[in-house]
């Protein structure tokens, strides 16, 4: 394995870190600025849309920078941010903060895919892919749980101040271990990359990521409360249970990449038929304990293992120009992270109960499973009309 990828897996981590960890401390954030549930749940959906801008715009502006650097200049981005997000002395602040930390989110993602796809053999790019989103997993089976532990312990703005230790030693690993990069072909324009979205397929494969991530953190993002509100756990249990989420983050992953090499629709439609099926089942048996831990793992497991597929999908149908692609799909997955947090906070603020995000993310997902479908069988039809007319190979 390139040692490369792990550099790539340690910038994961510390972004992973920072866009989740703020789900298991809702209540702390919400009860330190005196504002409702679904105010704090903002402080998630304003960094998602934030991601969406960093993803677009800064991919689209260092396209043709060497990537080795533009990584390095994100990493510092990412420590400002949550420097500002722990010394944040109100809630306007604080999302300041979220915002300048999810600029170099998407950017770092859609350029470190294309990194990491280069490292390796192109029939292993879905499983270097899925290696360096191995560090988004970690965050959540042990980043997670522990920055709510001592977010619980020493007071939510701890958690942030690790975090930015944590981006500093990130950046460290980069400077290490990433190879001196060629600098991207100088030939392919701006508006290259832009022709890959005239791909119908880049466009069907960015709607099902906005809908099936947006399906999952519908149900993740005011889990917190799900879990001491209906399922009857305590709060000190709550990092611990995200423990079992981010368990089935790290086994989805791996399987969804080792699959995805092999079929990646076949692999897609699987996934997110599964994800629909776990979503319901935990709805209705959100008061049973047992159910509740068994549904947490299936989720995570079924949700992430999506991710090496649904990236290697856009980047294989953008052709020769894929990093803006890249880009948008990682615009994509915070988009969906943003629609499902608003969809439950919508939910919550109707009266409709601490259930109610996770039947709302089972409906979004579902939408997602009918367009990845329909998106499966167009793909097996010649569409010479696509921006990436040279790709004959059938994706299944």
């Amino acid at each position: 394995m390139p040692a490369g990828l792990i550099a790539l897996a340690i910038g994961a981590f510390g972004i992973g870190l920072t866009e989740f960890v703020i789900m298991g401390l809702l209540p702390e954030v919400a009860a330190d600025y005196g504002v409702t549930e679904s105010a704090a749940g903002w402080l998630i959906s304003g960094y998602a849309l934030a991601v969406v801008v960093g993803a677009l715009l800064l991919t689209a502006a260092t396209t043709r920078l060497p990537r080795k650097p533009v990584l390095l200049g994100l990493l510092v981005l990412f420590i400002l941010g949550n420097t500002l997000t722990a010394l944040a002395p109100d809630y306007g602040t604080a999302m300041t903060g979220r915002i300048i930390a999810a600029l170099c989110h998407g950017a770092f993602f859609g350029i470190g895919s294309v990194v990491a796809a280069g490292l390796v053999a192109p029939e292993k790019k879905a499983g270097a892919i899925a290696i360096m989103f191995t560090g988004l997993t970690a965050a959540n089976v042990f980043g997670v749980p522990f920055g709510t532990f001592i977010g619980q312990e020493f007071g939510w703005r701890s958690t942030f101040w690790v975090i930015s230790a944590i981006g500093v030693l990130a950046f460290i690993g980069i400077a290490a271990l990433v190879p001196a990069l060629p600098r991207p072909d100088q030939s392919i324009s701006l508006r290259q990359e832009l022709r890959a979205f005239r791909s119908g397929q880049v466009w069907f494969s960015l709607v099902v990521t906005i809908l099936a991530f947006g399906g999952m953190f519908g149900a993740f993002t005011y889990i917190a409360y799900t879990l001491t509100e209906v399922s009857g756990f305590a709060s000190s249990a709550v990092p611990w249970l995200l423990v079992l989420f981010g368990g089935g983050l790290v086994l989805g992953n791996w399987l969804g990449g080792r699959l995805a090499d092999r079929a990646i629709d076949r692999t897609l439609i699987v996934f997110i038929a599964a994800l629909v099926v776990v979503l319901a089942f935990f709805a209705l048996f959100a008061q049973s304990g047992i159910a509740t831990v068994f549904a947490l793992f299936l989720m995570g497991g079924f949700g992430f293992g999506t991710v090496p597929g649904l990236q290697s999908r856009v980047m294989h149908y953008a052709g020769g120009a894929p990093t803006l692609a890249s880009g948008a799909n990682i615009g994509a997955f915070n988009v969906g992270n943003a629609l499902g947090a608003w969809a439950g906070g919508v939910g919550i603020s109707a009266g409709l109960g601490y259930t109610s995000p996770i039947w709302l993310g089972a409906i979004i997902t579902g939408a997602a499973l009918v367009v990845i479908v329909i998106a499966a069988a167009r793909a097996r039809i010649p569409a010479t009309s696509d921006a990436q007319a040279p790709v004959t190979a059938v994706v299944r």
